[in-house]
């Protein structure tokens, strides 16, 4: 009777794991269901979409239309015209502001690196108009350059009407999608606004006609102690937007982008991000390729020179979310026998293609590494001369 019984049990547990087996399989690889109605989770360094829910629907972003306010303010910090320690003015209006502010006083001085901090750390809208009116002389203006800014990046769901996301105007909207985009280009272009967005409390000091006076600013991003691989990004909720969050965070050299947007709460925003980022680690492995070993040369026809030095154009990045296995990948250099002159340095000639099961998955160009004219009679005459004597 034992014996039977023991068989018939043998049979039953095969029998679940036969069938349960698959079932756990997809659910191990499905999306987390979150509470949000729009969300999206992207990886950084290559952009690629791991899971999403209506990330293309209009939505009103709130305080996370400021991921934008700082990527343009970045933007000129690139051309040199200002620098972190140019002294910013609060006007009036800036003072103005209501919702999440950094009491900021009408002719109070601060420096732009200040500025950052206030709007990075504490969301304050005060401060996002001082540094809109510093840069571009109005809100107005800098507004423009926001939305023209948001066209260059192709973000055809976006528009602004404000640079701090206080408006409830219909014509002020984003996408999750949109807002991953934007929050993709400010931090792998400028990754130093992280070391603003990592920070969770630090004091400033106000100088004002009535003396001095410290203030402390608070980050309104909760994952910074929620999360622990947390870098940023940018929280908002209004009324009209509810409660969203743009979470970046770094872990095993992977950096992702979890947005969600029009959470019923301010907890569940935090919740539903650390879910679509704890996802996104479960299934994503990243392969690199830092392309940094030497290239051979290029031979080019009718130039000043008779071959030109060849460059990769960046490093490959390619992230898999199917448990594939990455070791499997291949690289094989395509280049030309030659190139014909006049050839300008940074002109693609080539390419590095990656394949992974004969299927190709990404190439990176390569580049002339110098600028090369096309020979004149004189060159010509000097390369003859050069050939004689035997240079």
């Amino acid at each position: 009777m034992k014996k039977y019984f023991k068989i018939t049990l043998c049979y039953v547990i095969c029998f679940i794991f036969l069938f349960q087996a698959p079932f756990t399989a997809a659910e191990a690889f499905a999306a987390p269901a979150l509470e949000a109605p729009s969300y999206i989770l992207m990886e950084a360094s290559t952009g690629q979409i791991i899971c999403e829910k209506d990330a293309d629907l209009r939505r009103s972003p709130a305080s996370i239309t400021k991921i934008m306010t700082l990527l343009v303010i970045f933007d000129h910090l690139g051309t040199g015209r200002i620098r972190l320690d140019s002294e910013v003015m609060t006007s009036a209006y800036a003072k103005s502001m209501g919702g999440s502010q950094v009491f900021l006083e009408e002719g109070e001085i601060q420096t732009l690196e200040t500025i950052i901090k206030c709007i990075a750390v504490a969301s304050g809208n005060d401060a996002s108009v001082a540094a809109a009116e510093f840069i571009a002389g109005s809100e107005e203006e800098f507004v423009a350059l926001m939305n023209k800014r948001a066209e260059d990046l192709g973000l055809a769901n976006t528009h602004f009407e404000d640079c701090c996301g206080l408006t409830e105007s219909d014509n002020h909207y984003t996408t999750a999608k949109d807002v991953a985009v934007m929050s993709r280009e400010l931090i792998t272009k400028y990754p130093q606004v992280l070391d603003y967005t990592k920070i969770w409390m630090e004091d400033i000091t106000h100088e004002t006609r009535q003396g001095s006076s410290n203030f402390t600013l608070s980050s309104t991003n909760k994952l910074l102690k929620m999360y622990e691989w947390t870098t940023g990004l940018k929280t908002g909720s209004t009324s009209k937007a509810l409660y969203c969050l743009s979470a970046t965070a770094s872990r095993d050299n992977i950096d992702l982008i979890g947005v969600v947007m029009g959470s019923p709460s301010n907890k569940t925003r935090f919740q539903d991000a650390m879910a679509l980022l704890d996802y996104g680690y479960s299934v994503s492995a990243l392969y690199e390729d830092p392309n940094k070993e030497k290239l051979p040369s290029l031979p080019v026809k009718g130039g000043v020179l008779d071959e030109t030095a060849l460059i990769y154009k960046e490093p490959f990045r390619y992230l898999d979310i199917k448990g594939s296995d990455l070791s499997g990948i291949q690289k094989t250099i395509s280049l030309p026998e030659f190139v014909e002159a006049p050839i300008k340095r940074g002109d693609a000639v080539g390419e590095a293609v990656y394949t992974m099961d004969g299927q190709r998955i990404g190439s990176v160009s390569i580049l002339s590494d110098i600028t090369i004219d096309k020979a004149g009679y004189k060159d010509y005459l000097i390369k003859v001369w050069k050939l004689f004597c035997g240079f």
